[in-house]
């Protein structure tokens, strides 16, 4: 999911174009989408508000190595794009590359601060290179930027999972799968949660010890 709004210097024309190759991304017809800015391409071959949108209709398609070839060639052409430090931070993040994703993601985010799908990379990525209360800080900003973003949701609990606050855990995850009840990756994490945290309540409870029972004494 791109963070960007289309830049308004293009000709009107190619504004109209952009505008339609991000509907049909939103609708999920990605083929078209991205049929639709490779003509663009044709007309501009430096027309990079339609590499940015081909990389991130690559990343919807898990098509990964066609996704980073379009991000790079944006960056060469415009080294402010940040959607362009967006989509190779995340694509690094995805392959568990933690400092290079954090290196493009922190670009991202001074280019284009308080964005809370930037926030929500970033913090995860964060959190995953042992900086753990600064990366919940920081997703904590991005839920708060988009509360209902089930993602944001997930990542949070799944790092309070892994920080032994399993109320919160549990709290955060079936909030996002009242929201995304289909998302298998929402499911498993829910459910893990759930039981660590019946697990951890079992043995945190004090056990009341049985009072033993004894004559009197007449």
């Amino acid at each position: 999911m791109s963070p960007t709004p289309q830049d308004n210097t293009y000709p009107p024309h190619v504004l109209d174009t952009l505008e339609q190759v991000e509907m049909l991304k939103l609708n999920g017809e990605h083929d078209k989408s991205i049929a639709l800015a490779q003509k663009l391409l044709v007309e501009d071959p430096d027309c990079v508000g339609a590499l940015e949108e081909i990389a991130d209709n690559y990343v919807s398609l898990e098509q990964h190595e066609k996704a980073e070839k379009a991000a790079s060639r944006a960056l060469q052409l415009d080294r402010n794009s940040f959607t362009a430090y967006y989509i190779l931070g995340f694509l690094a993040s995805n392959q568990q590359k933690w400092d290079i994703a954090l290196e493009f993601l922190k670009r991202a985010n001074v280019l284009h601060p308080n964005n809370a799908e930037i926030l929500r990379c970033l913090g995860w990525s964060t959190f995953n290179s042992n900086k753990r209360a600064q990366g919940i800080v920081i997703l904590e900003r991005a839920l708060n930027l988009d509360p209902d973003n089930s993602l944001t949701l997930c990542d949070l609990g799944i790092c309070y999972l892994q920080t032994k606050n399993f109320d919160k855990s549990v709290d955060l995850l079936k909030k996002a799968m009242d929201i995304d009840p289909e998302n298998r990756r929402i499911q498993e994490c829910y459910r893990a949660a759930k039981t660590f945290h019946e697990r951890y309540s079992a043995i945190s409870s004090p056990k009341k010890r049985p009072i033993p029972q004894r004559k009197t004494f007449n």
